[in-house]
């Protein structure tokens, strides 16, 4: 048997992920990064969404569309084993998929209407920005939350780390106050410790950077917690410290 069918993106989602590099690995882990979706043309009418607002959350399918040129393999090394272990890709929730689709849950915020473009505001997140959204269902909690359900390797939430701020970059939170929550979501975000998982538990003397709105954000391992360095522009010259 063989079938074939084409999707297309119905929407696009807008985050303030702008790199794949620090995007939290799960939906729902950090609640305060906030977004939007926008409904193409043939889906940006009203009757699309409507009795959309009854429902808090919502799934999300889309595509993972950064990663469909470098293909998939049967098994993959999941950051949360250390990335040493090997485990079937259908056991895992690798980006790097057969089909490339992912599913994600959002919290429902808002539906707006406005100059004549759909969009749903929604939080809680783990998409790069400029997402294609190929389908997007309510959350429902009778059937979709099964309290008795076991989740291999990935039973418990993953442990958190301090994330604390250097003078100069506490200054700098208070120059981009335009931005939505941004000391809570580059604490959440950081608090994941996005490295690679075989730098965990190790001396980690480098310098990484993170992308959230336009902002670069600089940060290093020190005494077990993160510490945020700098705060600037990510189109200005990033600093050697």
């Amino acid at each position: 048997m063989h079938f074939t069918h084409q999707i297309e993106a119905l929407a696009y989602c807008h985050t303030p992920y702008k790199q794949k590099f620090g995007i939290p690995r799960q939906p729902g882990l950090v609640p305060s990064a906030k977004g939007y979706i926008t409904l193409q043309p043939a889906y940006n009418q009203p009757d699309t969404v409507r009795g959309l607002e009854q429902y808090s959350h919502l799934w999300l399918l889309f595509c993972f569309h950064e990663n469909l040129k470098q293909g998939w393999k049967p098994t993959v090394r999941p950051p949360r084993l250390g990335g040493n272990d090997k485990l079937g890709v259908f056991a895992t929730r690798s980006t790097f998929r057969p089909n490339g689709i992912g599913q994600s849950v959002v919290k429902l915020h808002n539906i707006h209407h406005k100059a004549g473009q759909l969009s749903l505001e929604i939080s809680g997140m783990d998409l790069l920005d400029g997402t294609p959204i190929i389908d997007i269902k309510p959350y429902i909690p009778f059937s979709d939350s099964i309290v008795s359900a076991t989740g291999g390797f990935a039973q418990e939430a993953p442990q958190l780390v301090k994330v604390t701020f250097s003078t100069e970059a506490k200054a700098q939170l208070h120059e981009y106050r335009g931005y939505p929550n941004l000391q809570v979501l580059i604490e959440e975000v950081l608090a994941q410790d996005p490295r690679p998982a075989y730098k965990k538990g190790k001396i980690d003397l480098k310098q990484y950077h993170i992308t959230l709105f336009d902002l670069d954000i600089s940060w290093q391992t020190k005494d077990e917690a993160i510490l945020v360095n700098q705060i600037i522009p990510s189109n200005m010259p990033k600093s050697s410290m």
